[in-house]
């Protein structure tokens, strides 16, 4: 198979499964209007995220990684009309773009968007009681993927989910690669996840209009 063919099945499924709306489409829009990377998931594992959290029945939802407030959004529409969502920030510019995107979706009294790095914020989320979330979607800085995992366990309960993207990094994650620091930090965190017994977990590749990537999802079990 080719690219283009990944692209146009992800095209067909999100047409049938995950249609566009108003605010999702204006967020891509905006996003891209005021420069951001074109990272954000791609529709398809957007529904994928919303509906992970509809099963899981999250009520408390943290982020790792904002951008422009795509993601936010889906997982957002998942929790119940009292839940809430907290989603980190490094960029204040990329920050400022998600809030205006989730305000116009409709969600900015039940999402929290926290500017600056999260290794900073997530002790502060500790210290506030913030937690424990039942689903945690970490999609930030590959480097300290690691630390974001030992944080979600942190400020988790048995029963979350915690799910992590771009972890194939194009097939170089099953080797060493000294010279890339983000597969090197990926690997270090398939380490930790693998040896963590309070972690039960999978991972898979997929292709499609986001290229060749992949996801990785663990259940906290104690």
């Amino acid at each position: 198979m080719t690219t283009s063919q990944w692209t146009d099945v992800d095209a067909y499924f999100t047409e049938l499964l995950a249609p566009a709306d108003e605010a999702l489409s204006a967020a891509l829009t905006a996003s891209t209007a005021a420069g951001l990377p074109e990272i954000a998931v791609a529709p398809n594992q957007g529904k994928l995220l919303h509906l992970l959290a509809r099963v899981q029945g999250a009520r408390n939802i943290l982020e790792i990684g904002t951008l422009g407030g795509y993601s936010t959004i889906w997982l957002a529409r998942a929790l119940p009309a009292d839940g809430r969502l907290v989603t980190l920030e490094y960029d204040p510019a990329h920050a400022d773009v998600a809030r205006s995107n989730i305000a116009r979706a409709g969600l900015d009294e039940v999402v929290e968007v926290r500017t600056g790095a999260a290794l900073d914020s997530l002790p502060k989320l500790e210290a506030e009681g913030a937690g424990p979330f039942d689903f945690v979607f970490i999609d930030a800085d590959k480097v300290n993927n690691p630390r974001y995992v030992e944080w979600a366990l942190k400020l988790s309960r048995p029963g979350t989910v915690i799910v992590v993207d771009n972890v194939v990094r194009g097939g170089k994650v099953a080797t060493d690669h000294p010279d890339d620091p983000a597969v090197t930090g990926t690997r270090e965190m398939f380490d930790l996840v693998a040896r963590e017994p309070r972690l039960d977990a999978t991972a898979f590749q997929t292709v499609g209009t986001k290229g060749y990537d992949g996801l990785l999802v663990a259940r906290v079990v104690s």
